[in-house]
Parts: C-alpha cells; structure tokens; sequence
C-alpha cells in the first residue's frame, strides 16, 4: 500500500494533479472501466445548485432511512474530518475503508492524474457500490456538466437553486451557470427546479432532452399552515401537516419541497409514507447551515458564501432576531463576490470582525475592510490574524442580548466548529 494513514493518502493527493480545479469526465471514466464500475447497482440521484445541495441532500438521506431504505450519501467539502464526505446509513466511513479503496484507485489508475476530488468521487462509487446499497444521493461538487459525479447517470437529477458563484469555470451570467447544472440531466429522466424562477435557457435545453421537468411553484408547491407546520402538493400528491425541517430558515423550505418532489418522482420503486417523511425532515443535519451555539451569547454558525446564500441568511436573521445587536464574524476566499456578500447583510450586522484564513485561497482581512469601506459600511469593523481571535473579540464585545454570527466559508465554519 502506497500510505497507511488517511493523512498521508490526502496530503499526496493534494499534490498528484497539476491543477486543484480541472473539470472534465475522460479521466473518471477511465478509472472506473479500469476499476470495473460501471453503472451501479443503486438507483441514485444527483443534486446540483450553487446552494441548498448539502442540506437537500441531508434531507434526502434521512427520509429514506426513515422509510427502511440502505441508503448512500456523498457531499463536499467536508467540515472537520475528511470522512463526512462518504456515508452509509447515515454513518461516515472509516479511515480503513478510505485507504482500502484510495489503494485500489492508485493501482487502478495507472499513469491517469487524478484531482483530489476524482479520487475522493471515485472512492465514494466503489464504497457505495460494496455496500449493496439502495439509493444514493451524491452532491455534485462544482457546476455539473463536467463534475465526477456527473459521470453517472442520474435516476432523478436535482437543482437546487441557480446563482453566481465559480464564475471563474461556471461562466458570470446565470444563464451560464444553470447549463452547466443541467448537464447532470439525461434524456426522458426526470428532473427536479428548486429555483422558482429559473433562466429561460434550461428549461429550452431541459425539453430538447425530453426530460420531464419540475419546477417549484409551477409544477409542486409548498404552503405554511402555521408556525409549527406546512402543507406540500403537486399534481398527483398532497402531504399535509408536514413539521418544520430542523434545518431552519425559509430557503430550507425550498430544499424540502424540492425534495419531496424527488420523493413523489421515486414513489413507484421507493414508497415512503408520512411517517418516514416527518422522521426525516425532524433528524436531518448538517453543520454550518444557520447551526446555532446557545452559550452566555448566542453564537449563529452559517457557510454562506456568495450573495444569494447571504440573502438568505439574512432573512433567517431577520426572522429570528435578537434583542440585541449581532457580531458578525467574518473571513471569505479571494474568488467570492464580497461586495455582495456585504450588501445582503449591511442592514442585519451591527459590528464586524473580519479574520484572516490560513488558506492560500483566502482574501486578507485587510483587503476585506478595504471593500466594506469602498462601500460606505459605516458599523464599527476591527481586523483579526484568525478566525478563533475574531470570534473571541466579538464574544468579549457582546452581551447577553447580543448573538455572534460567524460565517463566509467553510474554512471559516470549520474553525469554529
């Protein structure tokens, strides 16, 4: 075995290809032959969407277990351990089994340069696979055309939402971005549009393929009843008195409903009654969505990092407000729109700390206050050398009252939680 830690297999591959981002599918493809994986034996589906994937797949994962089903899940990036990537029945897999299967994708591959992604996609096929699994929901990590995960054919395909976001290999219109989300989509399978207004340009390439396709609040829509609970509906199907997702937030909404619409899609093959809908929607987590800390201050913990995520975020914040005034700690990648960042929450931020990452990747916090003061954000903003020294600034500056929020990136999450 070419490494006996999971450390050592992930350091080395970080290192193998040229280039950390190299979107395509020949290389995959080969491996797999190479690996004898073809098209699996689970049905599967893919979930893509600049955001809402992880929570949307989170949800998924938990209805179907619910319901009695073996179930697979594949999402990126992780938070804190490497393994959060891969699991079955809602259980991450081990260290063994990752360096087992990373072994076979090394001897397999040959002279094929694989990204740090391909490998962890492949290994999340292989594992699977050897778990004779029933369903699996896999994220698709970035855009969807030219994903690895892309490289299998997708029973039903999701979209969670279309925004601007990896302009860089994506394209900066949104018109761009939801074509390359709709290459997860096959000939007369269907798919599913978390995004109630969706560019006029996928649904056009959605009907060359002769996909069906459903869109929300056109073809499945949701309503609150009250405080506690929420009707779903589509043509064929109403499932009422639904409890809230304890994932929170409006757009969480979205995200169920959607998924409730894969649900009703699967029926015939993957019945799931009431039961194991309300189990679901109550156990599925995942960390760093709105993930609130109750301490002496209120701590909020969120990934949002592009605009529309931090709209989002701040209708949540808006929706659950604090009697005092909230801190928001801040830290975010060069490559985000972060004057949009800003604007979507000027108006709900009250002090700002804004840290640097130890990420290459990463803006300088200075560079930061330079764009919020470029854009007149007149709140107190203080600089901080890591995440852990701004959180611990904004929690000596708050009160009781007040929340700390702390959010821009899974980097950022990560530090904290």
């Amino acid at each position: 075995m070419r490494f006996t830690t999971l450390q050592d297999w992930l350091q080395w591959q970080e290192t193998l290809h040229p280039t950390e981002i190299d979107l395509g599918l020949d290389r995959v493809r080969a491996v797999l032959q190479r690996m004898r994986l073809g098209q699996p034996g689970f049905s599967l589906i893919s979930v893509a969407g600049t955001n809402g994937k992880g929570s949307s797949v989170a949800m998924l994962d938990a209805i179907y277990r619910a319901a009695g089903y073996k179930t697979g899940a594949y999402l990126s990036p992780h938070i804190k351990r490497y393994n959060e990537r891969i699991s079955i029945n809602g259980a991450a897999v081990s260290d063994a089994e990752l360096c087992e299967v990373f072994e076979l994708i090394d001897q397999c591959r040959g002279d094929i340069s694989l990204t740090y992604f391909e490998f962890g996609t492949l290994a999340a096929i292989a594992l699977l696979q050897q778990a004779k699994i029933d369903i699996a929901i896999l994220e698709v990590g970035l855009g969807g055309r030219l994903d690895a995960v892309n490289v299998l054919d997708a029973d039903v395909a999701l979209i969670t939402s279309i925004g601007l976001d990896h302009q860089a290999w994506l394209g900066n219109t949104r018109e761009a971005i939801a074509l390359e989300k709709a290459g997860i989509a096959r000939p007369h399978r269907p798919i599913v549009c978390g995004d109630p207004a969706p560019p006029g340009n996928l649904l056009g390439y959605l009907r060359a393929l002769d996909a069906p396709v459903y869109v929300l609040n056109r073809d499945f829509f949701y309503h609150k009843e009250d405080a506690g609970t929420w009707r779903w509906q589509s043509e064929g199907r109403q499932r009422y008195g639904l409890p809230m997702p304890v994932l929170r937030g409006d757009m969480q909404l979205h995200n169920a409903a959607s998924a409730l619409m894969v649900v009703q899609l699967l029926e015939a093959r993957f019945p799931v009654n009431n039961a194991g809908i309300r189990t679901g929607l109550l156990t599925a987590t995942q960390p760093g969505r709105f993930q609130v800390i109750p301490g002496k201050v209120t701590m909020v913990v969120d990934v949002a990092h592009n605009p529309q995520a931090a709209q989002a975020l701040a209708v949540t914040l808006q929706q659950m407000p604090c009697r005092g005034k909230t801190h928001a700690v801040f830290g975010v990648m060069k490559d985000k729109d972060v004057s949009g960042i800003i604007a979507a929450l000027r108006d709900v931020v009250d002090c700002w700390y804004l840290a640097d990452l130890a990420v290459e990747r990463a803006m300088a916090a200075k560079a930061i206050q330079a764009i919020m003061q470029e854009k007149g954000i007149s709140a107190p903003i203080s600089c901080h050398a890591s995440v852990l020294l701004a959180k611990d600034s904004a929690l000596r500056s708050a009160n009781p009252a007040d929340r700390v929020l702390v959010f821009g990136s899974f980097y950022v999450a990560a530090e904290i939680l």
